[in-house]
């Protein structure tokens, strides 16, 4: 038995892309145990995600996404690009696309641009609340948990916000933990610290959840950390956002939109 799979990044951030567009490659409820095996970088292919492309009834593609830890996420900005990115040079999809994921629909504009694939995906504003949090106004998206003021925002995915002076003498696997799995987070959070670097420009670090540690680039975590610092007037409705592996842009508004770059590394086959 083979199984072809093709790797891409965004900014880093790799994914492991599984094309089941004619027939199913893995079943189901061996999707999970899949990504747990091979997301692996040292006894696996290594990434941060298998992201499953299949046919969808409501959109030109439809990504579910099985992370190291065997969770299905929700959503990933990140991957959405590198999927389309996968679609476009597969001729399943040109210019202009939607996807479907389980945190909902999202429409894209791709293309090259001298050799360089990008992509802005449009996406359904932040919401800033949680669950379990019966409070108002700011209340509703603060919260100090140890020596961290922390923000809440969920792109599709629940995300916690913290501002820092400097980024580089953060101890991210230290800090990140605590809130990660605060009870605040029902379903745990991915955690951005951000630096706030100009009058429309940050600089993030993110501990991901279901990885478990730093990623390069999330761009869910992109937009939350915009959101919050737009909310609270430290930078414009359009935001530079520099991750750890390169660069995003982030415009907020009735709707948002997320630009940035997809990459592919290499294709295989995996013989069984």
């Amino acid at each position: 038995m083979e199984i072809h799979f093709r790797k891409l990044h965004e900014n880093g951030n790799d994914f492991i892309i599984i094309d089941e567009w004619e027939r199913t490659a893995i079943p189901d409820d061996m999707k999970a145990q899949f990504a747990a095996l091979y997301c692996d970088r040292h006894f696996g292919i290594g990434a941060g995600a298998v992201l499953y492309l299949v046919k969808s009834d409501a959109a030109n593609l439809k990504m579910r996404i099985f992370q190291p830890d065997a969770g299905e996420a929700e959503m990933c900005g990140s991957g959405i690009r590198c999927l389309v990115k996968y679609a476009f040079d597969a001729g399943y999809v040109k210019e202009s696309c939607s996807v479907e994921t389980p945190a909902g629909e999202s429409q894209v504009v791709a293309g090259y641009r001298e050799e360089e694939f990008s992509a802005t995906v449009t996406l359904t504003p932040p919401k800033f609340d949680r669950k379990d949090i019966p409070a108002t106004g700011e209340g509703e998206y603060r919260e100090t948990i140890g020596v961290h003021e922390v923000y809440a925002a969920n792109t599709g995915v629940p995300h916690a916000v913290v501002f820092v002076p400097d980024l580089e003498v953060l101890d991210i696997a230290a800090h990140s933990p605590q809130i990660r799995y605060h009870e605040t987070f029902p379903e745990g959070a991915n955690v951005n610290f951000v630096q706030v670097t100009g009058p429309d420009a940050i600089s993030i670090r993110t501990y991901e959840r279901g990885v478990e540690g730093e990623t390069l680039s999330c761009s869910t975590g992109a937009i939350a950390s915009a959101a919050i610092a737009h909310k609270l007037g430290k930078v414009g409705a359009t935001v530079q956002v520099e991750t750890q592996g390169g660069p995003l842009t982030i415009t907020l508004g009735d709707v948002t939109k997320l630009e940035g770059t997809a990459t592919t590394v290499f294709s295989g086959i995996i013989s069984f």
